[in-house]
C-alpha cells in the first residue's frame, strides 16, 4: 500500500488506519472479481470496521473504488522509482519498466489484478503512476533519446502496451513473461524512434535486483 506522512495523533491515526483498512477492502475486491457492487456492509465487513465509519471517509462506493484504484497505482509507481533508481537512461528506464511490470504480476499479483482490471480508464489521468510516465518519456525527448513525438500520444502508448503485458501474464501465465517484456519493450523503443540494433541492445541490458 501507499504510505503518506504519519498522522500526529491517536485519533488522526486511528482515522487513517479505518481509511486505509477500507481502502484495502476495496483493492482485495477488484483484484478478485472487478465487480464494484458489493454493499456498503459487505465492504466495511471486510475491512473490518462499523458500517457507519464508511460515511466518515467517503461519499460512496464509487468513490472508495476510485480511491483503492489511485491507491494501486501510487505504489506501483513508487515500486518503479524504488527498484529502478539507478538507471539513467530513458529508454533502460522503459524497458526495466516493462520487465519490472511482468515480474509483478508473480510478486504483487493483488496490486497487478488492480492495475488489469482499471488501469486503462486511468492512462491519462493525474496520478502517480501517469506524472511518472510523463517524466520519463519527457526526459526522453529532451536527452534526444526519442523523436519528436507528443507527451501523450506516446503516454497512450505505453500505456496501452504496458496493460496488454499485464494482461497477457495472467491469461497466458504459460507464457514467458520476461520475454514477452523484453519484446514489447524492444517494439516501443523503435517505435519511439530508437535505431533497431539500439532498441534489441536496450531492452536485453541485466536488470538491478528486482528481488
Amino acid at each position: 500500500m501507499s504510505t503518506s506522512a504519519p498522522p500526529s495523533n491517536r485519533f488522526e491515526r486511528r482515522r487513517a488506519e479505518t481509511r486505509r483498512a477500507l481502502v484495502r477492502a476495496a483493492r482485495q475486491i477488484l483484484a478478485e472479481t472487478g465487480d464494484t457492487s458489493a454493499s456498503i456492509q459487505a465492504i466495511a465487513e471486510r475491512a473490518d470496521v462499523g458500517f457507519g465509519s464508511f460515511y466518515n471517509h467517503f461519499e460512496s462506493k464509487t468513490e472508495l473504488f476510485e480511491a483503492a484504484v489511485v491507491d494501486a497505482l501510487e505504489e506501483f509507481g513508487q515500486n518503479f522509482d524504488e527498484r529502478l533508481a539507478g538507471i539513467d537512461d530513458p529508454a533502460e528506464l522503459l524497458a526495466a519498466g516493462f520487465r519490472l511490470s511482468a515480474r509483478m504480476a508473480d510478486s504483487h499479483p493483488e496490486l497487478m489484478q488492480v492495475l488489469r482490471r482499471r488501469g486503462l480508464g486511468h492512462i491519462h489521468s493525474d496520478n502517480g503512476l501517469t506524472r511518472r510516465a510523463v517524466r520519463d518519456v519527457q526526459a526522453g525527448l529532451a536527452s534526444g533519446r526519442f523523436t519528436a513525438v507528443e507527451p501523450v500520444v506516446a503516454l497512450s502508448a505505453l500505456g496501452g502496451t504496458l496493460l496488454s503485458l499485464v494482461e497477457l501474464r495472467f491469461a497466458r501465465p504459460e507464457v514467458d513473461g520476461d520475454e514477452a517484456a523484453v519484446s514489447l519493450a524492444e517494439m516501443v523503443l523503435r517505435m519511439l524512434g530508437l535505431p533497431a540494433d539500439d532498441a534489441h541492445d536496450v531492452a536485453r541490458r541485466p536488470l538491478p535486483d528486482l528481488d
